[in-house]
């Protein structure tokens, strides 16, 4: 049986789909049979980032309808055995989700993968509310700044009362994902901390990602991030993964770097 995991934040911008591409990708380079969904019905950017844009026949919509099976949607990632990708629909709008249609591609992709990753919209339309309801844990992506924390606190009281595990009396684990932090500002209290983040929030931390320009040429290639092992966000999302599955993995990337004299000297 699948575990499945919904990326959300009630920000929008704040890399939910570079999350959820790089964490799917991650999984699936450490073994796991992974299949990734973009629940953005009408505007649709996973298939972007993943670099699987021309491939798209039908999609996640499609399925749901039965105009088109799983086997004819889903595509499979050209560069790692275990990944698959199902696509929004651009051509749709978010009310062509149902509770019951995505119950049952969720069950029938429960059957075949170890992992289902849903790609949230932001906020809480009902693109996200679906993408939330069947979650077994959840990945909630903010920023270091007060008003993204605040919208990820309303999505955690979503998924404490609006999910299937909810009305169960059960609770959607859930993980923090810090996006885009800039240990430099922090210093200079421009930012929020991580310790900030994480006492406002009160859920556990699973990552850091620092913020880099490597994250825009990775989504611009359409290569999930986490494939470039020599950028910090690359490591910082393998890193993540790897305490998703229960290693053990200091955070790095939270001091701002000592300028060397050379540096100093040139006002750098």
């Amino acid at each position: 049986m699948a575990k499945i995991i919904v990326v959300t934040s009630g920000k929008g911008g704040v890399g939910k789909t570079t999350t959820s591409a790089s964490f799917a990708t991650g999984l699936a380079l450490r073994g796991h049979k992974t299949v990734v969904i973009d629940f953005d019905v009408g505007l649709r950017n996973l298939d972007l980032i993943m670099g699987c844009e021309r491939r798209v026949v039908f999609d996640f919509v499609n399925v749901i309808t039965k105009e088109a099976n799983l086997k004819q949607a889903l595509i499979k990632d050209k560069r790692i055995d275990n990944l698959y990708v199902l696509a929004a629909s651009q051509t749709r709008d978010k009310d062509a989700l149902s509770q019951a249609g995505v119950g049952r591609v969720l069950e029938e992709l429960s059957e075949d993968f170890e992992y289902i990753i849903c790609d949230s919209p932001a906020g809480i339309e009902k693109g996200a509310l679906m993408a939330m309801y069947y979650a077994d844990e959840a990945v909630v992506v903010t920023n270091p700044e007060v008003s993204s924390v605040r919208d990820s606190d309303r999505v955690l009281g979503i998924l404490a009362s609006k999910t299937q595990r909810a009305e169960k009396g059960e609770r959607v684990k859930e993980h923090l994902v810090l996006t885009r932090y800039v240990p430099s500002r922090v210093a200079e209290g421009e930012m929020l901390s991580v310790e900030d983040v994480c006492e406002i929030l009160a859920i556990d931390l699973l990552g850091v990602i620092p913020e880099s320009e490597d994250v825009l040429n990775a989504s611009n290639s359409g290569v999930p991030v986490v494939l470039n092992e020599e950028s910090k966000p690359g490591l910082a999302y393998g890193d993540m993964v790897d305490r998703f599955l229960g290693e053990d993995r200091p955070h790095r990337f939270l001091e701002a770097e000592k300028k060397g004299f050379l540096n100093r000297l040139l006002g750098k």
